[in-house]
């Protein structure tokens, strides 16, 4: 398959990289500052001249959100606008304006994360984000089909545990390796509208 994946220099784009290319697939990597295809996906035009670039393709896959880590008393407007832009409307977007590029029997792998059902202090916002880009999912697959559309939503990575311990105080941490199983569960599967949690 003809696969771009966006945000593929960050941790678990590069996990999925590695994944879907040892599985024969074509990856073509997006990002801001580096990647075959260097794209702003946070902007509608970005979005719009990636697709121009990029050509047809068979999936598309997400790997990157940014949202704010803030006590909700410290949450300004412009950090939950801040988490909105970064993490749902840009791949909505994505989604939207994909839709047409992607092949008919194609798909959309969104990623969301575990503070959409286990919320922990200063994640309001991401917890927001996460549990819109999970409704928008269900929504969407049963208006794109017979494209398919699914989301990743993991727990910590065992791997950033050093740097992240603290947010995540009890719950069971996920390997790179099993949260790239789940995309490619979604690219080459059959399951739409469908939320992969792990653990």
């Amino acid at each position: 398959m003809r696969i771009l994946l966006i945000g593929a220099t960050g941790k678990l784009g590069a996990a999925v990289h590695k994944t879907l290319t040892g599985r024969g697939h074509e990856v073509r990597t997006v990002g801001r500052s580096a990647g075959d295809l260097r794209h702003d996906i946070t902007d509608p035009a970005g979005v719009a001249a990636l697709y121009a670039a990029a050509g047809p393709v068979d999936a598309v896959v997400s790997a990157a959100g940014d949202v704010p880590f803030k006590p909700l008393a410290d949450l300004a407007p412009q950090d939950y606008l801040a988490a909105f832009r970064g993490k749902v409307v840009s791949q909505i977007d994505l989604v939207r304006q994909g839709v047409a590029h992607v092949a008919e029997r194609g798909s959309f792998t969104l990623i969301t994360g575990v503070l959409s059902r286990e919320p922990v202090p200063t994640g309001a916002a991401a917890s927001m984000a996460n549990g819109a880009v999970e409704a928008f999912v269900r929504a969407a697959a049963i208006e794109i089909a017979p494209q398919r559309i699914n989301a990743v939503s993991p727990s910590v990575f065992t791997e950033s545990l050093a740097d992240y311990s603290d947010y995540f105080p009890g719950m069971p941490p996920v390997d790179l390796a099993d949260v790239a199983q789940a995309y490619v569960r979604s690219v080459e599967g059959a399951q739409t509208g469908q939320v992969y949690e792990l653990p």
